[in-house]
């Protein structure tokens, strides 16, 4: 399966909107809502709200996509985000605010900079290990 990466840079803005919402209120529920589209997406990045929302609005008005990207390292990207709003989540809801800061910021950072660079460290981050883990020569 293969994306189209301007629709991943759309999910990536809208998550960026809805972290800084979680930091400008502290709103563990709302750490908790993105982390369970993390959920969704780590299954099927075409299945989550946001790929739904930029089918429905940008696509037709911008067109079939020059290039593709290979789905699996967006996926990786998907858990890696996953974790980190799981723990914010927690942060939040537990009274650790300093925790939910922390680890929305890291969230933060990683969706900025593919909404605004194309760069996905997670996506980078799966890429590397899987250089590092291929077959070994004896």
């Amino acid at each position: 399966m293969e994306l189209d990466p301007r629709g991943q840079r759309f999910a990536a803005t809208l998550t960026s909107i809805v972290l800084v919402v979680v930091l400008a209120t502290g709103w563990g529920w709302l750490a908790l809502a993105q982390a369970v589209v993390f959920a969704i997406t780590a299954a099927d990045p075409r299945r989550g709200p946001y790929a739904y929302a930029y089918r429905a609005l940008l696509l037709p008005r911008l067109g079939p996509p020059a290039e593709r990207e290979p789905a699996t390292p967006v996926r990786f990207a998907q858990l890696v985000g996953l974790s980190f709003l799981a723990v914010a989540s927690v942060g939040y809801l537990s009274g650790l605010t300093v925790l939910g800061v922390v680890f929305t910021a890291f969230g933060l950072l990683a969706a900025f900079l593919n909404a605004a660079f194309g760069l996905c460290l997670g996506c980078e981050a799966y890429l590397s290990i899987k250089r590092l883990s291929g077959p070994r020569s004896a």
